[in-house]
């Protein structure tokens, strides 16, 4: 029995001799898993920037003048087939743009919603484009004829447009990702842009009456008329908006990085489009770089 009392006194004492000569591990201390532990940046705050890109414009001019024509031809058997007409084209122009953001972040961990709003400045961005559409409409839907008449409308439409968008304000959402000196983003939010639009029209009507007739015998004889102008629906109408405003939605993508401190830089892409101004329809493509700094 005292045999193995002194043997455990002595396996205590050079356990205790180990345990004082190991290195003090960061584990013991729970340092350990702070050393895993991601640095942050802090997103959170208010923050104010100025960006600068370029800008694709798609206009679609090809219903622009349709307002016009419905005018013209008013009450008339030919508004219903010349409303269909496609007399315009679509047109793309490309331009710069420069302008400034402020926002606020608020973040939850990873996760950084913000509310942001945008201005933007366009550099000479107009488009126009023309076009002439010309067709015999044979006895239009609606018209009331004597038997064996036959109508011919010979219409031509001469028509014009242009639209030139000078800048715009966006309120947009933000939903972003902490990755720590990196910050992914999307973004959806409303758009007003301000704009100068203008449209004209010119119509020439011309008619000839055709006339068919049957014989005792059964014989059918087609007498041609003469084209004569029809001034009823024969003119030029006209409309200018300047400085009109335009509202719209906008979507995109981001990416902001942390500089130093509060200094950030971004780069974005964002769709924007308008609803129809006067019948015609602008959609923007941007692309921007910008600097910021968050408070």
């Amino acid at each position: 029995m005292r045999r193995l009392v002194l043997a455990a006194a002595m396996l205590g004492t050079v356990s205790a001799a180990q345990a004082a000569d190991m290195p003090d591990l960061p584990v013991l201390r729970g340092g350990f898993a702070d050393g895993l532990s991601k640095t942050s940046v802090n997103w959170n705050g208010f923050y104010v920037g100025g960006h600068g890109g370029y800008t694709a414009d798609a206009t679609d001019f090809s219903q622009s003048v349709v307002g016009l024509t419905n005018y013209i031809f008013r009450d008339s058997v030919l508004q219903g087939p010349t409303s269909t007409w496609s007399l315009l084209n679509k047109t793309n122009t490309q331009s710069t743009n420069f302008g400034g953001f402020v926002g606020r972040n608020w973040q939850w961990y990873d996760a950084v919603l913000s509310l942001e709003g945008t201005y933007s400045y366009f550099n000479d961005m107009a488009t126009l484009t023309s076009g002439t559409n010309s067709l015999v409409i044979v006895n239009p839907p609606g018209e009331v004829r004597a038997p064996g008449v036959t109508n011919n409308y010979a219409v031509t439409l001469t028509g014009a447009a242009a639209a030139q968008v000078k800048d715009m304000v966006t309120l947009r959402g933000r939903v972003g990702w902490d990755g720590g000196s990196f910050m992914p983003y999307a973004f959806m939010g409303a758009a007003v842009g301000r704009m100068d639009v203008s449209r004209t029209v010119t119509s020439s009507v011309s008619m000839r009456q055709d006339t068919t007739t049957t014989d005792f015998f059964g014989n059918t004889t087609t007498i041609l008329g003469t084209w004569g102008p029809v001034p009823a629906q024969s003119g030029t109408q006209g409309q200018h908006r300047t400085n009109t405003y335009a509202v719209g939605w906008t979507a995109g993508l981001g990416l902001e990085y942390c500089v130093w401190d509060g200094l950030f830089a971004r780069m974005e892409y964002e769709y924007v489009r308008f609803s129809p101004v006067m019948n015609t329809q602008v959609t923007l493509n941007n692309a921007r770089l910008g600097v910021g700094y968050k408070f």
